[in-house]
């Protein structure tokens, strides 16, 4: 079985900052795109950041210029830098990583969700 355990989270003003971080954990050959998705109340899930494992990203146009995402491929670990935080930023934030277990094992797993909120 494989765990994304995110962190980072949390309360913070307009115009401030956070730092998510996610890890995977479990019997992992490779992992292939790792990513950032959000859910507001009432809204779908969104993708706002991507990355493959070659490095190559892919933002929303909603957070392109203001966040930034990076892995530590070793470590089996993402990151999502986020500057110029707004209330509309606000949401559950999800990691999202596509694992390779084995040669025929490739699954989709996602991390418990971590609130972010952005005041006014």
């Amino acid at each position: 079985q494989v765990q994304l355990v995110e962190s980072g989270g949390g309360l913070v003003q307009a115009g401030g900052s956070l730092r998510l971080s996610c890890a995977a954990a479990g019997r992992i050959f490779t992992i292939n795109t790792m990513g950032w998705y959000r859910q507001a109340p009432g809204k779908q899930r969104e993708l706002v950041a991507a990355i493959t494992s070659g490095g190559s990203t892919n933002y929303a146009d909603s957070v392109k210029g203001r966040f930034t995402i990076s892995r530590d491929n070793a470590k089996n670990t993402v990151h999502l830098q986020m500057n110029s935080l707004k209330p509309e930023d606000t949401a559950v934030y999800y990691c999202n990583a596509d694992v390779v277990r084995s040669w025929s094992e490739r699954y989709p797993y996602w991390g418990q969700g971590t609130q972010v909120t952005v005041s006014s």
